[in-house]
């Protein structure tokens, strides 16, 4: 029998396009069910035009029942902010023309369009006990480090390092915490997409005591900072990092690539030695 993995329904409200390349929409989602973290992320899901899937609507019964070529495609995105009064999801993508599925959407999207989705899913929140948080991360990680400095404790003290395209690219955030962000930018710059973020990181002067670390993005950098982070302090349970992406692959293939990366492992650490 299959797992179930109940799809859920979210109807477009209102768009906005924040910056050149992030558009915002404000989705109805009376389903949505919140976990409480501020990188909490769903599962949008584009059905094939023309096929009729079996209801309920259930990802685990269609993997069961239709071929794989005929799947809903599925893009994985942070949720910007949640309001339980109005059930309104908020979701920010990065856009880059026509290229991609989720994007192209986006764009495109107007008030009474749905779109389906599962989850939310997510881990990770500003630990109101720490002495200090470092956020960093590029474009794709924005939603989850605004989402989290808006819930940092009052005065809580954070350094937020965010790589962009340019500064037409920045954002503003609410909150009350103690934040000292700076933005790097691609444009101009002779650096590879991710060494600026690596090159800020490690010339950080850590604050003493306990720190928490959240850095998420293109999983290029992500793996570079891991062994620097923890070699300088921050435990294993104080650190959250993750590649959302790769350079040059589409989510399917970062995600057969990550799903690879972890069965290796599981047979290394099974292997006798």
């Amino acid at each position: 029998m299959a797992r179930t993995n109940p799809i859920k329904v979210a109807v477009v409200r209102r768009a906005e396009r924040l910056t050149p390349h992030m558009i915002r929409l404000v989705l109805s989602a009376p389903e949505f069910a919140d976990n409480g973290c501020t990188d909490k992320y769903v599962k949008l899901l584009f059905p094939q035009a023309g096929l009729k899937y079996p209801e309920p609507l259930d990802m685990g019964v269609i993997r069961e029942k239709v071929p794989p070529e005929y799947w809903p495609t599925s893009r994985t995105y942070t949720v910007r902010a949640w309001d339980p009064v109005a059930a309104e999801v908020t979701i920010d993508f990065v856009y880059h023309g026509d290229e991609g599925v989720a994007g192209p959407w986006a764009a495109a999207a107007k008030a009474g369009d749905e779109i389906w989705f599962v989850g939310p899913g997510g881990a990770y929140k500003p630990d109101p006990t720490a002495d200090w948080h470092l956020l960093v991360g590029d474009e794709s990680a924005l939603p989850a480090i605004g989402a989290a400095i808006e819930a940092l404790p009052p005065g809580a003290r954070a350094r937020v390092i965010v790589e962009v395209e340019d500064a037409s690219e920045e954002q503003k955030f609410g909150g009350s915490g103690d934040v000292e962000l700076t933005w790097l930018y691609r444009a101009g710059s002779t650096a590879e997409p991710g060494d600026q973020l690596v090159a800020a990181v490690e010339a950080f002067t850590f604050e003493p005591g306990d720190g928490q670390a959240f850095v998420h993005g293109e999983a290029g950098f992500v793996q570079r900072l891991r062994k620097p982070l923890r070699e300088r302090g921050i435990t294993r349970e104080r650190l959250s990092i993750s590649g959302y992406w790769r350079r040059g692959k589409n989510e399917d293939g970062w995600q057969a690539e990550k799903a690879e990366t972890a069965r290796a492992e599981r047979e290394a650490n099974t292997t006798p030695a």
